[in-house]
């Protein structure tokens, strides 16, 4: 029943939260208005601060704290070990084949980004049309894909021009090796397999549904954001849903398997749960933005224009994405997510 409480507190937050972003983010594309390419990177810039990168920077606690047990040292350090294994390796991937790091790097991130809006159906929504794995994975698919599918269907070269930007850091000859990707009859493949992944998902849950509204804002969720990116700029697009879809309920996962932060919540006190979040969040998010400029130090072709410096913190978030996801794979074993 606490639980229960808290949930009920955040639910309004975050969803309402995250589709208010959106609606927002596309007013000026359905004005017809174009935004100066700066603004359009304003989000993924603020993400560094705000929501984005700090979402993950409470790992070292969370594995304990879904466990149910006090964070001590040795849990601490398991998560730190797992940061320098994983994305340490994926450090050196960037660097040794960098158009292979960049198409791991949107495999993850479809695959995180679908498992985080599982969770919050499951949790937050109480799904219970998602009955089977089949459909949950289904789930995963189709909601990783909006971000990071649709995007490449409506906005090709934009697409190519992030992933050139991205691979070029690095080495530019091997941008290339991307080429097949935004090929129109690869492009068109794509779209029609993923809209049958779609509506095959969608369907399936209609008919198991016993409370179909969670299954409505299941259907309004996905087909709302299939057309946010068929009209956002991409740029846009993901840096408002990373901040205030997929971060903010990043974030309120976290503060349910946190004792204070639930307390908080039973009490209707969010801003003081949201601020132990960030007390919490604060100094590996300081530590990340050091890592992060050591990296420009370090990276063969030095960034120097904004969607150069953006390209360079998208690598970055590429690298601490990988572990994170394997954290947060914990959790939903831990949580039954996939029960």
């Amino acid at each position: 029943m606490a639980t229960r409480t808290a949930r009920e507190t955040l639910r309004p937050l975050v969803f309402a939260s995250g589709w208010a972003g959106l609606a927002v983010a596309v007013l000026p594309s359905l004005a017809g208005f174009r935004l100066p390419v700066v603004v359009q990177y304003a989000p993924l810039v603020a993400s560094a601060l705000l929501l984005g990168l700090p979402h993950g920077a409470v790992d070292h606690l969370a594995v304990a704290r879904t466990r149910g047990r006090r964070p001590d040292r040795r849990a601490v350090l398991r998560v730190v070990a797992l940061y320098v294994a994983v994305g340490g390796a994926y450090a050196v991937g960037w660097f040794l084949a960098p158009a292979a790091a960049f198409a791991l790097f949107i495999l993850v991130t479809w695959f995180h980004w679908g498992q985080g809006d599982l969770y919050a159906l499951v949790a937050l929504a109480d799904a219970d049309h998602l009955r089977s794995r089949a459909q949950r994975a289904g789930t995963v698919a189709v909601r990783g894909g909006l971000p990071m599918l649709v995007p490449l269907l409506a906005f090709p070269e934009w697409y190519r021009r992030v992933a050139t930007t991205l691979v070029g850091l690095f080495a530019p000859d091997a941008v290339a090796a991307l080429s097949p990707a935004f090929r129109p009859d690869v492009r068109l493949a794509l779209g029609v397999g993923y809209g049958a992944v779609v509506l095959v998902t969608l369907g399936v849950g209609y008919a198991r549904a016993r409370d179909r509204r969670p299954w409505r804002l299941d259907a309004a969720e996905t087909l709302g954001l299939a057309a946010y990116f068929a009209v956002v700029p991409p740029v846009l697009a993901i840096g408002v849903y990373f901040c205030l879809w997929h971060s903010l309920r990043h974030i309120a996962r976290l503060l349910l398997v946190d004792a204070e932060a639930t307390a908080a919540l039973r009490a209707s006190e969010p801003t003081a749960a949201f601020a132990r979040f960030a007390r919490d969040a604060a100094p590996l998010t300081l530590v990340s933005l050091a890592l992060l400029a050591g990296l420009a130090l370090v990276v063969p072709n030095r960034p120097e224009t904004v969607p150069e410096w953006v390209g360079l913190y998208l690598v970055f978030i590429a690298v601490v994405t990988l572990p994170h996801v394997v954290v947060v794979t914990i959790m939903d074993r831990e949580q039954g997510v996939w029960a």
